[in-house]
């Protein structure tokens, strides 16, 4: 529940469509002092119309294109997702180790990474689509050095609930805090079941009332 003395608190902001130069603007600023940045997609592939405006979520190929044909074209950006090879993954983490890579597209894959300590910022496409727990681990990608760091969550929802779930991302003091809330909103799932969220069975409500359990 605490931080290595020498690091800073990540700042963290959630942000909406029409703020989204904004951020480009910041990422853009952090490569030319010679940080790199991470931007998180929840999808690989690319998707028909139909899905897009169903689900409206970003896909790391089409992104990735985006960004370098629109928005930082002289940066160097790659792709990593959980469909390529070990070897090429492990390339790829290599190279961004080195700094030969300005802004690394990917998945979630990341979340259990090598620790960069150039990185400094990062973009969560469609933040609402993962839990706080993920969204916390993600954020961990950056702040490894004593570099001011930042987390900037996306969302195209408005909805309330959502707006208070990525505030708690915003506010919380660490990951336990988090884990607790996230379990709360998603519910605990099932003991005998292998349900890992939703309601739960009475064994592992009772996790939930301390009396209860005493």
């Amino acid at each position: 529940d605490e931080m290595p003395l020498e690091r800073k608190r990540i700042i963290t902001e959630i942000i909406k469509p029409h703020e989204r130069t904004k951020v480009e603007d910041a990422i853009a600023r952090e490569i030319a002092s010679g940080r790199q940045a991470y931007v998180i997609c929840p999808r690989i592939d690319e998707q028909d119309e139909e899905e897009r405006q169903k689900r409206q979520l970003k896909s790391v190929k089409e992104e990735a294109k985006r960004l370098k044909e629109k928005v930082f074209p002289n940066a160097r950006i790659e792709i990593l997702h959980s469909k390529m090879k070990t070897a090429e993954k492990e390339d790829v983490m290599a190279r961004m180790l080195a700094h030969e890579i300005d802004i690394l597209v990917a998945t979630s894959v990341v979340e259990d990474g090598v620790n960069i300590q150039n990185a400094t910022a990062i973009i969560i496409e469609g933040a609402e689509r993962f839990g706080l727990a993920q969204l916390h681990q993600l954020r961990g990608r950056v702040g490894r050095s004593s570099y001011q760091s930042y987390c900037y969550l996306f969302t195209e929802s408005v909805a309330d609930t959502t707006l208070a779930r990525l505030k708690a991302l915003v506010e919380a003091k660490n990951g336990f805090e988090l884990a607790e809330l996230d379990r709360m909103q998603r519910g605990i799932g099932t003991l005998m079941e292998a349900k890992q969220w939703g309601v739960s069975d009475l064994a592992m409500e009772a996790i939930r009332n301390p009396k209860l359990v005493e």
